[in-house]
């Protein structure tokens, strides 16, 4: 014969296990780490980061001295153009940071018009090569 108060304490134990299982772990954690605006906020910046570095290098690509470089390679302007816009942020931004340093020592004197027509070319065959694998 069992005592009566086996009976309890099994009752008990199954409605201690069962609200444990019930109640979610992370009800307590109801405050995130980063909240929306915040996120909202990063987006928008990464997203005019992008269309300031687009507009960089769309620029540089689309001045007469580049599209005649372009040409001169038998290079379509058009086509890298467009290119350029199926980069992924990180690589349009390291080209629009190589965009600034080719104008800068353009600008400075540093480069002579050979050098930059060098410097395009490859710009423009790094552009078409990150394209073509993916």
């Amino acid at each position: 014969m069992r005592p009566p108060w086996g009976r309890f304490v099994r009752a008990v134990t199954a409605f201690v296990l069962a609200a444990s299982f019930a109640v979610p772990s992370g009800l307590s954690a109801q405050s995130h780490v980063v909240g929306l605006a915040e996120l909202r906020q990063e987006a928008v910046r990464a997203s005019r980061a992008r269309q300031a570095d687009l507009q960089k290098v769309g620029e540089f690509l689309s001045s007469p001295e580049s599209e005649k470089a372009l040409r001169s390679v038998r290079l379509d302007p058009i086509r890298v153009k467009a290119a350029v816009a199926t980069l992924s942020d990180q690589e349009l931004t390291r080209l629009a940071s190589r965009v600034d340093q080719a104008q800068s020592d353009f600008a400075a004197g540093a480069l002579s018009d050979r050098d930059l027509l060098l410097i395009l070319v490859g710009v423009a065959a790094l552009i078409l090569i990150i394209v073509a694998v993916r």
